[in-house]
């Protein structure tokens, strides 16, 4: 199996991400992972823009897909996020890189840009390692 095929088989319960917003997962590396949704109008606010809570969205489920790999299990402790633009696009396409890893800490920078290449947010994540049984 794939170390995509793995993750989306392990994410595939995650239904809030898949499911209900429509996030796929691109692509999956060591400590890295891409992300993409395709937008329509259950993204909207009441000004037709994309809602901010899409691109938080976007950008933690796809930190979660670079960090949870394997028995690897990690969750957030702190997200920070910039918005730096609007979407000009009809897809959201996020990239989450693990800037550093610590005996029980990482921090993940997450971009998120639209199909156009804008770059609309970055998300500074910090997680924890936690062991599973």
């Amino acid at each position: 199996m794939t170390e995509l095929e793995e993750a989306m088989t392990y994410f595939k319960n995650d239904r809030y991400a898949m499911e209900t917003t429509g996030i796929t997962i691109d692509e999956v590396k060591t400590h890295y992972a891409k992300c993409s949704l395709k937008i329509d109008n259950r993204h909207l606010n009441a000004n037709d823009y994309v809602m901010g809570g899409v691109f938080f969205t976007l950008a933690d489920f796809t930190f979660a897909v670079s960090s949870n790999r394997g028995s690897e299990r990690t969750v957030t402790t702190n997200s920070t996020i910039t918005y730096l633009g609007r979407v000009k696009g009809d897809t959201l396409i996020s990239e989450s890189r693990l800037i550093k890893s610590g005996g029980t800490m990482c921090t993940y920078e997450i971009s998120v840009r639209d199909n156009l290449g804008n770059p609309v947010a970055l998300v500074i994540t910090s997680g924890m390692y936690v062991k599973t049984a």
